[in-house]
């Protein structure tokens, strides 16, 4: 015998009217939201991996059997790092393969360039940049396969085994060279070790999706919530009409499982018409080519089937009671309560997070299972506290707008936390990110340019040199060698203060390279290069969070907002009827957003607050002087979005009562 399942739930969608019409197309607009979302966390953490192996080719990997010398320097100019790959044949050795980006191995003279690093040759004076490099006209472009951004500054100069650049009269490296200078005997490109400058983009990412992971999941899961109320009453009536509760459940997610996936697929299909407008966002180095944002077809499959199960799940999940007991759901007979295992549950969270953060640094993997595991105890213990709430202000309430929020609050605690759940989980990512400032913390060494030499004697006979150099190039400079300056790192050499800004700088840089033994004058960019890459990649990083945190919470806060008002359709004819006027109900429906939002969300914001404060202590770094100004601004955006997105659904709300006893069938 066929199931009527399939053709029974075809005609219930039909005849739902444009009230069920209306609570699909929220229900699809929030997974087309999350999916979107889900598929630009998995693009940037593939990305960053993906941009970061196209770097490690030009960190050398000894080889005794190499045919090649290659030596890899670091540079600056407006304090942007220059890659710099020196690269020299050795004679009598079979032919070296090409480098990445590159057709054939670089002869002798021959410079080739990123296309980034091109145009800043051309705009900048040669005695700033240019006269850094040997002169080659026209010189070579390098390819995409060699580089990991569009934006990236990469040099490939080909050199003789006997330049200073590559041979082992160097010198010994200094304290702040690894990663930044290094020379090997090599046999091809193949290295596994990642710049510094990207070695870390996938892992803070990675932080940046387990802040977002969880939001964007309670996005999901209560779009298969939307129009609960009015599923209820209607498989209800089916229920006690005979349909056994396996049918009901089947209806359920057949339904929301349609439309979960159409407005997957509708996220997905914005996905890939942003990428162009994605790949166009900085993140660590630059910009990003298109083909590493995308993830491939199984991962946009995945999210798709993920994101439609995950809203069926949720919605099958709302239906215990339509099975247990439909009578009193049809009856509306039973308020939903929470119960106190939720506290109890939320503080051995808490109690369990705070003893394996106590005992040192944390792998990547196990903080972002932390912050998951935090995000889904408040998500636990949010419709408790709204509960407790809407008690207390009820026996308080001395207005009735207040009174009628209230009493929404504690006949429903889920729904009402729905609405504010996503601005709350924000709040923590606000509070960590504004106040919480990884920054260097001890030394300015702006307007300083170090040149390291082989000795001691070998920087005192240079000092006068390079201020004849200076001298020559325009620069107005102090020089001088000093046995305990912190810019040289412990190494030989000298140390130019340069006046006149960066412009300067930069000239006294290329003016003093011909004194450095085969390793390039440097300034205090350099010296903080590896710290620095962390830090910017962290601030970046709480930029787009929040932003993204901000999105998904004002976006769950409208389209539920929309959906209690089609679900509270009947009471809100009822209320009408009775003559309570329009206004009351609105401002009801803000008092039962902003009650929980205060509580709840100032509780999360004082967590991310002192989660900050602990990783900084931990790193050595004091809190940022304008944190406070920074989260205020913050939590404010945050707020008004929220209530736009509320007051975004105040004509549903009048358009549904303005015929009342229609309202109430």
């Amino acid at each position: 015998m066929r199931s009527p399942v399939l053709p029974l739930t075809w005609h219930l969608a039909k005849s739902s009217g444009r009230r069920g019409l209306q609570s699909q197309l929220l229900a699809a607009t929030a997974a087309a939201v999350g999916s979107l979302v889900l598929l630009i966390l998995l693009a940037a953490y593939f990305g960053a991996g993906a941009r970061a192996d196209r770097t490690a080719w030009r960190t050398p990997d000894a080889d005794r059997h190499g045919t090649a010398i290659q030596a890899l320097t670091t540079t600056y100019v407006r304090d942007e790092p220059i890659t710099v790959v020196s690269l020299a044949q050795l004679p009598d050795h079979r032919p070296t393969p090409a480098p990445p980006g590159l057709n054939t191995f670089p002869k002798q003279g021959e410079l080739y360039v990123s296309p980034a690093l091109a145009k800043l040759l051309d705009d900048l004076p040669s005695s700033q940049l240019a006269a850094r490099f040997p002169k080659s006209t026209p010189y070579g472009t390098i390819g995409a396969a060699g580089l990991a951004s569009p934006d990236e500054l990469v040099a490939v100069v080909g050199r003789a085994p006997a330049d200073p650049a590559v041979s082992k009269s160097a010198g010994r490296y200094g304290l702040y060279d690894q990663g930044l200078t290094e020379r090997a005997v090599v046999s091809g490109f193949s290295g596994t070790r990642r710049s510094v400058f990207t070695v870390d983009d996938q892992g803070a990412v990675l932080l940046g999706v387990g802040l977002l992971v969880v939001p964007v999941i309670v996005l999901a899961s209560a779009a298969g919530r939307l129009g609960a109320a009015r599923r209820e009453q209607r498989l209800a009536a089916l229920r006690l009409a005979g349909a056994t509760p396996l049918q009901i459940l089947a209806m359920t997610g057949v339904e929301a499982a349609a439309v979960g996936a159409a407005g997957a697929l509708t996220g997905a299909v914005a996905y890939g018409a942003l990428l162009p407008a994605l790949a166009g966002i900085p993140y660590g180095i630059g910009t990003w080519y298109t083909g590493q944002l995308w993830v491939g077809l199984p991962w946009v499959a995945a999210v798709v089937v993920g994101v439609g199960a995950l809203i069926a799940v949720s919605a099958m999940s709302m239906l215990r009671r339509v099975a247990s007991a439909p009578l009193g759901v049809a009856q509306q007979s039973d308020p939903r309560r929470t119960r106190l295992i939720r506290l109890v549950l939320f503080v051995l969270i808490l109690v369990y997070i705070r003893m394996s953060t106590g005992g040192g640094t944390l792998k990547p993997g196990t903080l972002v299972a932390l912050m998951v595991l935090f995000y889904g105890g408040f998500w636990m213990f949010g419709p408790w506290v709204v509960d407790r709430l809407g008690r207390i202000a009820g026996r308080f309430a001395r207005r009735p707008a207040t009174l009628l929020a209230a009493r929404r609050l504690s006949d429903d605690p889920r729904g009402a936390w729905r609405t504010v759940s996503g601005l709350v989980l924000a709040g923590f990512v606000a509070g960590f990110f504004s106040v919480g400032q990884l920054g260097i913390v001890g030394f300015d060494q702006r307007g300083q340019v170090a040149v390291p030499t082989a000795n001691a004697t070998a920087a005192r006979h240079a000092v006068g040199e390079a201020r004849t150099l200076l001298r020559a190039a325009g620069v107005a400079a102090t020089v001088g060698t000093t046995d305990d300056d912190f810019l040289l790192g412990g190494s030989d050499g000298l140390v130019a203060q340069v006046s006149g800004g960066p412009a300067a700088v930069d000239t006294a840089v290329t003016a003093l390279q011909p004194l450095g033994a085969g390793r390039l004058p440097y300034t205090g960019t350099y010296a903080q290069a590896q710290d620095a890459a962390v830090t910017d990649r962290l601030a970046q990083l709480g930029t787009a969070t929040l932003a993204l945190s901000f999105l998904v919470a004002t976006a769950s806060a409208g389209l539920t907002a929309a959906a209690n008002v089609l679900d509270r359709r009947r009471t809100y004819g009822l209320l009408r009827l009775s003559g309570t006027p329009l206004k009351v109900l609105d401002r009801a429906r803000v008092r039962e957003t902003v009650l929980p939002l205060l509580v709840l969300a100032g509780g999360t914001t004082a967590t991310g607050l002192y989660a900050a404060v602990q990783v900084d202590k931990a790193a050595g770094s004091t809190i940022s002087t304008s944190g406070a100004v920074q989260l205020a601004v913050c939590v404010s955006l945050g707020a008004l979005a929220l209530f736009t997105a509320i007051g975004a659904s105040r004509p549903l709300l009048r358009a549904v009562t303005a015929d009342p006893s229609r309202a109430t069938e």
